[in-house]
């Protein structure tokens, strides 16, 4: 029997307790051994779930901790590439929470750390791991609507809360870093191309940051068009329309059995097929597939090199702002 992966987490963050730390839990092959927070009051959450965990007072102390194997970190977006790089140095398997980065540059840093280490690092960009996605991927490179000729995705919510880091320029907040990923992220991952170039790009800002972005974009196959807000009611759809039908994953492609069933539809002609996900957790498998990759050599589903992708297609959108501005 294979030993479990012992992952330490970085802060107690609101995601982390509520999501993260429970699907390490609940993921085959891992431990949820360690947490870092200098408030025993914010670690009593975690040990409801995980009694045995432990705690240590600093991050620094958690990644001198020789029985975690990995970390998992959900820190302030300005934060991210900073304490990768730590916990690299430290040794430990590195899955950051996204955006990993903020610029596509810094990208080659981690690279280049993760190749000298020989280390797993990457960041946890979930939505692919999860089956409807993959069931899209399959779709739509498999020709079940033709040629792919147009895509188009929208992600929104309403935070209106000025105090989370989402709506604070110097943690690194914005719509685009947030929720922008998932829109252009999946367009990649399901088309496999990359995005030429941006025709349009309307950006509105509060406080400093984007809070709704519109992007009409050419890739090399197919037009996009694309829109992230944290001011409009919540929406999440994406739409994949070829030369002979359509595939939708919309509902709650983002966010899988929270908000909805996780679905996708194939429409052809005058046929319309449903498949359904019901009780698949995607965080719960970016774990074990974490943990497949450093325990049997699987190819991890999304390293970094993918993750630079998606990155460069938001500083592609930005210096397009910049470049109507």
């Amino acid at each position: 029997m294979q030993k479990p992966v012992r992952w330490g987490v970085l802060g107690a963050a609101n995601f982390a307790r509520e999501h993260m730390a429970p699907a390490i839990h609940a993921a085959k092959g891992a431990e949820l051994y360690a947490l870092a927070t200098s408030d025993p009051a914010k670690a009593e959450p975690f040990q409801e779930f995980a009694p045995g965990l432990k705690v240590h007072s600093s991050y620094e102390a958690l990644l001198a901790d020789p029985e975690v194997e990995a970390v998992y970190i959900p820190l302030p977006n300005h934060l991210h590439v900073e304490w990768s790089l730590k916990a690299i140095e430290a040794g430990k398997h590195v899955l950051c929470e996204k955006p990993m980065t903020l610029h596509a540059s810094e990208f080659d840093r981690l690279v280049a750390a993760r190749d000298r280490s020989g280390l797993l690092v990457a960041e946890a960009y979930m939505i692919v791991h999860h089956p409807q996605w993959i069931r899209a991927r399959e779709l739509v490179q498999g020709g079940a609507i033709g040629e792919l000729k147009h895509v188009s995705a929208e992600f929104s919510f309403n935070l209106t809360d000025m105090t989370n880091i989402r709506n604070r320029p110097e943690t690194g907040g914005g719509a685009l870093g947030d929720i922008g990923v998932y829109i252009f992220g999946c367009t990649r991952f399901v088309s496999g191309q990359e995005p030429a170039r941006i025709r349009h790009a309307n950006v509105k800002r509060d406080n400093g940051v984007d809070v709704y972005v519109q992007v009409l974009a050419e890739f090399p196959g197919f037009d996009y068009s694309g829109m992230v807000s944290m001011r409009l009611a919540n929406r999440q759809e994406v739409v994949f329309h070829g030369t002979a039908g359509v595939v939708r994953v919309a509902y709650a492609p983002f966010n899988a059995n929270v908000h909805d069933l996780a679905q996708v539809v194939l429409e052809t002609g005058s046929t319309r097929t449903v498949e359904r996900f019901p009780g698949v957790n995607h965080y719960v498998l970016q774990v074990e597939n974490f943990g497949r990759t450093l325990r049997e050599g699987v190819a991890y589903p999304c390293p970094l090199e993918f993750s630079t992708g998606t990155q460069r297609m938001i500083d592609m959108v930005l210096e397009a702002e910049r470049g109507a501005a």
